[in-house]
């Protein structure tokens, strides 16, 4: 099956009361853990690529290795997606280099000249068969190049959506309802303690997730900054040399909720990289003499499989979706 695009997946998505799992790529053994899960599931996915992992590992690269996921996973639908572009320049230059879907991030800039730059972007886009995502509202937290701190951060306008859909003729919409990027989501200020002393994040902002749903009946929306960071792994990272102190994620029970509504898409990208990081940090310790990287990244490899299994599963609810 080649690439495509999100268009059918939204819908199905939409109808069925479940979300696609975007999942941030960087590496072979985060690509091989993602689409072997998704595989075994039966489950559609999108392969999200930022700007810092292009940089990082090379566009040709990346879009070799989901090539080869599509060879070794031939039952699965699979779209590749750019996370946050931050201009034109670099989601035209993903339209051209074989990408089937596109993020312009133009949330902070003020109202009007987001719409203009994301209909450039969705113009072009269109005009060559990609889809495209577009974003209102600013999430706080750091997540590779997109750093925004929690004074400039912004829910999401209800009152906005309509005019900026209409406006640009984007695909899908990224809102902001209580969500953030990186590991460190929220400050012990801003959480409360259950019984056993667990940090619980304020919860999401339904109302206004609803409120979007009735200005835009049928519109896919998008989740970013929804990693629930599983405290296994912060323990396991802690355990073995680490320093990650209440690192606080998105819990579980609210993303399930949230993929039953509108919410067509939910992106994890810290839930990885803790996996593997907790993995690695935990091989080294237990085998201090070993330095093949296929034995420490093979069991890292296995617990981003199992970790996006339960996503898939428990979380997004599109496991036999495909």
């Amino acid at each position: 099956m080649p690439l495509v695009t999100t268009t059918e997946m939204f819908k199905k998505a939409y109808d069925g009361g479940y979300a696609i799992g975007a999942f941030n790529v960087n590496n072979m053994e985060i690509v091989q853990g993602i689409t072997e899960a998704c595989q075994e599931e039966h489950a559609p996915v999108i392969l999200q690529v930022s700007k810092g992992a292009r940089a990082y590992a090379n566009h040709n690269y990346l879009v070799k290795l989901v090539e080869a996921a599509i060879l070794c996973c031939p039952d699965i639908p699979i779209a590749l997606h750019l996370d946050h572009g931050p201009d034109f320049e670099t989601c035209k230059a993903c339209v051209d280099g074989g990408f089937t879907s596109v993020m312009i991030d133009a949330s902070s800039k003020p109202f009007k000249e987001n719409i203009e730059i994301t209909k450039k972007v969705v113009e072009y886009a269109h005009d060559h068969g990609v889809v495209v995502e577009a974003e209102l509202g600013t999430l706080a937290g750091v997540e590779d190049d997109v750093k925004v701190s929690a004074a400039d951060s912004s829910y999401t306008r209800p009152e906005d959506v309509e005019e900026f859909v209409n406006a640009t003729g984007c695909d899908s919409l990224a809102i902001a309802i209580g969500t953030s990027h990186g590991a460190y989501k929220f400050k012990p200020s801003q959480c409360t303690r259950d019984e056993n002393g667990i940090l619980l994040p304020p919860p999401l902002r339904f109302d206004i997730l609803d409120e979007v749903v009735k200005r835009l009946p049928g519109f896919p929306i998008v989740l970013h900054g929804s990693s629930s960071v599983p405290q296994e792994y912060v323990k396991m990272i802690n355990d073995h040399g680490g320093n990650m102190p209440d690192a606080v994620g998105v819990p579980e029970d609210q993303l399930r909720k949230a993929a039953t509504s509108a919410v067509c898409k939910i992106n994890i990208d810290s839930d990885l990289r803790l996996a593997m990081t907790g993995t690695i940090r935990q091989f080294f310790d237990e085998h201090p003499d070993k330095f093949d990287p296929r034995e420490y990244l093979k069991p890292a490899r296995a617990n981003i499989k199992e970790l996006v299994r339960h996503k898939l599963v428990d979380v997004l609810g599109c496991a036999g979706k495909a």
